[in-house]
């Protein structure tokens, strides 16, 4: 990495500058192809969605700092009940957790605190699952593989911001009606969008209900082997799950223009959700010299959960067409839970009874602001700042038996965390052929958090020199190069320094507890971004892009032996470990085939390949990958337009291979493999009504996970096989 930072440097600042010294100097309207397409973007609202597909891919074209946009085309594309199940199908994009169920969103493989996940711009509340964001609510998707100053540089793979309904001029409401059945069991959904406009205030309200029924099945076998290979216990564990939720999201948007040209506007989010579940559970045990720790089990939860946020936004026109944007906002986040779980015998006696209750309260508010001012043509300079408090109050109570867990069982623990940033940016079209973007940041995080009378204090502050440049190629209009040098880091979160205790209740070296490190440092990072795009037509690009990604203080969790107040204890707690590096390759392909070939079907082909390799220093190998990083992902799809019939059928298939990572000297962790296929049809009644029929997962592959820790002369393994379902979803939609 050391040979690569100089030599970017002169790629991205003397190449640029050896051009225009070169003589290439400006023409007197140079600024206009960078300044129209962005007029252009900001103008999407106005238009229909035929042509959103071409602004968004203007957009990407334009954008110095590589920003890729999907709009609602996109988001309606399959007719997902799930935000999601949209990504997975994004370049570079993987899920956490297994097929159909969403799970934790990653870019370029890596793993969880990797991929920084926004909601209009802004970190969302604690807690909050993006996954479970409807796509009715959302009017576009911003990818971004590179940090910009403007937003936090706690993107070490990149960024993803979630843009929810805008105040475009939609002229009439929007009706959505639709029903997902798996295994036999419904969960309907009603989404409302209502546009309307009073002299010069507009409104767009969007609104959704929704109701979902899901159950799973798994089985684990839990396997301990000493050193000579005999086995030394073999368990089978049986579990079982259903649950249901109900919920509502509702996000108003208010926009004011004033005489003045000044713009004021605020939206809010509202997503609650209450949900019922029971569980049950057989352990057999074939080989062992003690008993089982129970026969079976039987648990009920509950949970309730409400987030709340609000963005506030004041454009004020200044002199010489600079700006001012400010911005403001607050959060609050409840949640409770409710779990009980009793165990019993062979001969159905009850042996232990478990209670799990946690209350936790988190409120937010945050402001910020950016003055930007033209230097000239195709020349902008902005800087501005970013402030944030976050409170945390929670209560947790476990009891075995009526006795505390753990020692802080029923303590309240209180957390506050507080972020300032600044930053300055410059970006400039130097010639016809080059733009270039320079920023910097400085973001600081302190955490202060009170628990059983115990203080605890976190605090860390990070500068991110920013770099980005497009060379757009002498006589080849449509192929550009794109080239970032960036410093990045990942914060460790408030449940990785300050978590009350985990419990797992079948406590073992592959399946400890989990608790927190106060004295975590954040990971910091050096990266690296080529990339080559050809566009074709209206929508189409061919791109081959790869990256790499030196981290400092990579945080890992470890897995040991404790003595706790209840005996011993295997409980997983974060560390830093050292150094890692990650890098990769990735090729999209996406064109219209009527755009290369005269007389073809109305097809649209899109396909994505990505690569990743990965090496942890202090780690034996072969496979000292980050954790949780996949190989390889890929997905390939298309949309058919029949001439003939109001039909359009499409679907796609999304392969991430199975992976084995070695997260210690000790431990070595399995991921399945995933393979999901979804299919579509949309049948257009007239210009205003359209059915949907979607079916997701039709494969319904099982997933596998596993995990073999190697201590004490014994490797336990624990070894999982999880059903997974098709869905079917059939959405009516009209305008009125």
């Amino acid at each position: 990495m050391t040979t690569l930072i100089p030599t970017a440097c002169l790629v991205l600042l003397g190449a640029a500058g050896c051009a225009y010294g070169a003589g290439q100097s400006a023409p007197a309207d140079v600024s206009a192809p960078a300044l129209a397409p962005a007029a252009e973007a900001k103008a999407l609202p106005q238009v229909t969605i035929s042509g959103g597909r071409a602004s968004d891919m203007d957009e990407r074209r334009q954008s110095t700092a590589g920003k890729q946009v999907y709009g609602r085309e996109e988001l309606d594309r399959n007719g997902d009940s799930t935000l999601g199940d949209v990504l997975k199908r994004l370049p570079g994009v993987t899920l956490g957790g297994k097929p159909g169920r969403g799970g934790e969103i990653r870019m370029r493989g890596l793993g969880s605190g990797y991929t920084q996940v926004l909601l209009n711009g802004e970190r969302a509340p604690a807690g909050f699952s993006m996954d479970a964001l409807s796509p009715d609510q959302v009017e576009r998707i911003e990818v971004m593989r590179g940090p910009v100053a403007e937003h936090s540089t706690r993107a070490i793979a990149g960024t993803i911001n979630i843009v929810l309904r805008d105040g475009y001029q939609q002229r009439d409401m929007q009706l959505k009606l639709s029903d997902t059945v798996e295994q036999g069991r419904h969960a309907p959904n009603v989404s409302l969008t209502a546009p309307g406009k009073t002299g010069a205030l507009t409104y767009l309200l969007s609104a959704s209900l929704f109701e979902n029924h899901q159950r799973d099945g798994s089985a684990t076998r839990n396997l301990d082997t000493n050193a000579v290979g005999e086995v030394e216990k073999d368990q089978a564990l049986q579990d079982q799950s259903a649950r249901r939720t109900r919920g509502i999201h509702l996000a108003p948007r208010l926009s004011y223009k004033f005489d003045g040209g000044d713009t004021l506007a605020f939206q809010t989010f509202l997503m609650s959700s209450r949900s019922e579940g029971d569980s049950s559970s057989l352990l057999t045990q074939s080989v062992g010299a003690t008993a089982p720790e129970y026969a079976s089990a039987a648990a009920t939860s509950t949970a309730a959960s409400t987030f709340l946020r609000g963005f506030g936004n004041w454009v004020h026109k200044l002199d010489g067409a600079a700006k001012l944007d400010v911005k403001f906002g607050f959060g609050s986040g409840h949640s409770d839970s409710d779990a009980r779980r009793a165990q019993y015998d062979a001969a159905g006696l009850l042996q232990d009874r478990f209670v799990d209750s946690d209350a936790t309260r988190d409120h937010s508010a945050n402001t910020g602001g950016k003055y930007t001012a033209p230097l000239g043509r195709g020349h902008l300079l902005a800087a501005g700042w970013d402030a944030e408090w976050n409170s945390r109050r929670q209560s947790r109570v476990a009891l075995d038996n009526g006795a505390p867990a753990f020692a802080e069982s029923g303590d309240n623990l209180t957390a506050d965390t507080r972020r300032l940033a600044a930053f300055v940016q410059d970006e400039w079209d130097i010639t016809p052929q080059w733009s270039a973007y320079a920023g910097l940041r400085w973001e600081g995080i302190r955490t202060n958090s009170e628990r059983a009378d115990a203080g605890i204090a976190n605090e860390s502050r990070v500068w991110s020199p920013l770099l980005h440049a497009v060379w757009r190629i002498p006589g080849r209009d449509k192929d550009q190069v794109r080239m970032s040098l960036t410093r990045s880091y990942r914060a460790p979160t408030l449940a990785d320094l300050i978590a009350l205790p985990s419990l797992s209740r079948l406590n073992s070296a592959t399946r400890p507890d989990r608790t927190g490190n106060p004295n975590l440092r954040p990971e910091l990072a050096t990266g690296i971004d080529l990339a080559y795009e050809h566009y074709l037509g209206r929508s189409g690009i061919l791109s081959v892009s790869g990256f790499v990604r030196d981290i400092d203080d990579l945080m890992r969790r470890e897995t040991t032996l404790q003595t706790t107040a209840t005996g011993p204890r295997w409980v997983s707690a974060p560390v830093n470990i050292g150094k890692a590096r990650a890098s990769g390759i990735e090729l999209e392909a996406k064109f219209q085939l009527v755009e290369l070939m005269e007389n073809a079907p109305a097809i649209d082909f899109r396909s994505n390949y990505s690569r990743f390799w990965s090496n942890v220093d202090g780690v034996p190998g072969p496979n000292n990958r980050l954790d949780q990083q996949a190989k390889q992902t890929a997905n390939v799809g298309l949309d058919w337009r029949m001439k003939d019939w109001p039909l359009t059928l499409g679907g796609s298939y999304n392969w991430t291979p199975g992976s084995t990572v070695q997260t210690s000297l000790s431990e070595t962790v399995n991921g399945g493999a995933k393979r999901m296929l979804d299919l579509y049809g949309l049948w257009k009644f007239n210009a205003r009504t359209q059915l949907r029929v979607s079916a997701s997962n039709l494969l319904a592959a099982d997933y596998d996970s596993g995990r073999v820790v190697y201590t004490n002369g014994l490797a336990q393994s624990a070894d999982t096989l999880a059903r997974t379902y098709a869905a079917w979803s059939f959405k009516l939609e009209t305008k009125f």
